[in-house]
């Protein structure tokens, strides 16, 4: 243990210096009811230790997504930062390797180590390739959830190195500095560039002409280059048309095959709707399906430019709200919609598209088969869709109408379990779509695909557009459920279907997490929407848990809420930070 006297005294006079190596393997660790597999408890060890691509001898990390590999092989911590912390919190007797590091140095501070900056420690050669990733561990480690955000809000996140050359080290070694980084862009202003608010943009730019910066970084930097050039263009035109939810009226409901009925919604005070774009999908509270309303997103199946929104809806035999909407909605009735939203859209381009579906995934590239055939484009559209037959394929016929339209157009269905009567009729070819079936329709491999279907559908249909030369970059899908989780560290455990939370129903405002079909009224003894939602099994993505690494970033459709801890950089307009906010309101959440 160090004890708070000797934190406390001067640094040596003779330069940076290693004052301990620390390693650690992973281990399991309770936390919140489950179990964390991590590698930040760190030990120092005795004599001299090799540092290696990868990391020292002895050290692991848990979770190689976010820590370890070459570009975060060894990570450092300053004594001066321990001596911060126990000043700021009060306390007494820490212990190297207390913040998860591998080295506890004298020196180097991260208002001056700069990104590239190369060290000689020991035998070994070492170079500066990025912060601390901002991650809830540390804070577990240390019994302080608020760290992750305090290391940033700070300046005092520590940094990453990669082993240049090997060698062994130990402590007592000498640090000496052997090159400058290029950029002259120090480890606390690049951490700030990534967490905090009023980037600069040249700033930005210039830390991607570092090479020294690791990959992740540099694509999180490309990333907010491009928000900043969109900033200055004006408005994106994706931003919802309106805040919240509306009245709108249906004005008909038009079975289309046994199971799958299109809703035609206008305006419920009357004059036009905004218009949508293409591959964009509605959100809408249904008063009739039950108590509190439910609340669904479908996506619109409609021309982008076309008066009334519509739905095409397939009922599924125990789903209360889909039930309602083919069997007993009426026109007139009354329904409150969310403005359309959605990234997966339509994208302006002269090259090839291939929109490709299976079921009811047919709507969204139906709405962009209508922008293409409105132009006429002169794009080369492929339309590929799968079903099981033509009673269980909708809009079947307006496809077909539309593809007619386009003047290089070409339309392959596969279906499943059709007669060969059948199959001639509609012209399909038999089974699902595989690899080898895309392969022989001979699709350009420079074509940008949109994809919507069944989550292992599109799974498939990814892995086989790369398969046959299709750039990922190029590869889009919508879901129709819930994002894939992210919760790095979480041992892998069976998770039941999204529920209304254990134990006593809460006091607080409704909270609706629209994807998972669920509403729970808020509790007051719980911190965040992100533990009412962990608590209901929907599905999550988060890292630092205390508002700095934005993972947790959710559309917001409905309601307010309030922030408790603030985060270092507000959300954007419509978007919430669900690790630290708290409903202010009844609130509807896209997740």
């Amino acid at each position: 243990m160090i004890a708070a006297n000797d934190l406390l005294t001067p640094d040596g006079a003779g330069g940076p210096t290693l004052l301990s190596v620390n390693v650690g393997m992973p281990r399991d660790v309770a936390w919140q009811g489950r179990t964390v597999h991590t590698g930040v408890w760190k030990h120092p060890v005795e004599g001299s230790t090799m540092a290696r691509r990868l990391n020292l001898d002895g050290d692991g990390q848990g979770d190689t997504a976010g820590h370890g590999g070459e570009q975060r092989a060894v990570l450092v911590y300053q004594i001066e930062s321990y001596r911060h912390w126990q000043r700021h919190f009060g306390w007494e007797d820490l212990s190297y390797g207390q913040f998860g590091e591998n080295l506890t140095v004298d020196g180097l501070p991260d208002d001056e180590v700069c990104i590239g900056d190369r060290y000689r420690i020991g035998e070994a050669e070492f170079e500066v390739t990025q912060p601390r990733v901002t991650c809830y561990r540390v804070g577990l480690r240390v019994g302080e959830p608020a760290l992750p955000a305090l290391l940033v809000s700070h300046h005092r996140p520590g940094f990453y190195m990669r082993v240049v050359a090997e060698g062994g080290i130990q402590a007592g070694d000498r640090i000496v500095k052997t090159r400058g980084g290029p950029g002259a862009l120090t480890v606390a202003d690049t951490d700030a560039l990534l967490y905090l608010p009023d980037r600069d943009p040249a700033r930005l730019r210039r830390a991607l002409g570092i090479p020294a910066l690791s990959p992740g970084w540099q694509g999180s930097f490309r990333d907010l280059v491009g928000a900043a050039d969109r900033a200055t263009a004006g408005p994106g035109p994706t931003e919802p048309a309106w805040a919240g939810f509306r009245p709108l009226r249906v004005t008909k409901v038009v079975p289309e095959t046994p199971t799958v009925s299109s809703v035609y919604l206008t305006a419920g005070a009357g004059g036009p709707l905004p218009a949508a774009r293409a591959g964009q999908y509605l959100t809408l509270r249904v008063p009739g399906a039950g108590q509190p309303a439910p609340v669904r997103s479908y996506s619109l199946s409609s021309a982008p430019g076309a008066p009334t929104y519509r739905i095409s809806v397939k009922h599924e035999p125990h789903g209360a709200v889909s039930t309602y909407l083919n069997r007993t909605l009426q026109p007139g009735a009354v329904l409150d919609g969310a403005a359309p939203r959605g990234d997966f859209v339509l994208e302006a381009g002269t090259g090839p598209v291939l929109l490709i579906s299976a079921g009811i995934g047919v709507t969204p590239v139906l709405s962009m088969l209508h922008e293409l055939a409105a132009g006429p484009s002169e794009r080369d559209v492929w339309w590929i869709h799968g079903a099981r037959r033509p009673a269980e394929h909708p809009l079947a016929a307006e496809a077909h109408t539309l593809l007619a339209a386009l003047p290089h157009a070409h339309e392959h269905v596969f279906y499943s379990a059709a007669t060969p009567a059948e199959r001639d009729r509609a012209h399909a070819r038999p089974g699902r779509l595989t690899t080898d079936t895309l392969a022989a329709l001979a699709v350009p491999a420079d074509a940008t695909a949109y994809v919507c279907g069944p989550a292992a559908f599109m799974a498939g249909t990814g892995d086989a557009l790369a398969a046959i030369g299709v750039h990922p970059d190029r590869i889009r899908a919508e879901l129709f459920g819930a994002l894939p989780s992210i919760t790095p560290g979480l041992i892998a455990a069976h998770r039941r279907p999204p529920h209304e939370p254990p134990g006593p129903p809460g006091t607080g405002p409704l909270v609706t997490f629209a994807r998972s079909g669920i509403s729970a009224p808020f509790r007051t003894d719980t911190r965040s929407v992100l533990e009412l939602a962990d608590a209901c099994d929907v599905s999550t993505r988060w890292s630092c848990r205390s508002g700095v690494c934005h993972t947790c970033t959710t559309p917001l459709l409905a309601g307010e809420v309030a922030y408790s801890p603030a985060p270092l950089e507000p959300p954007a307009a419509g978007e919430v930070l669900i690790c630290c906010a708290r409903p202010g309101t009844d609130i509807v959440l896209d997740m």
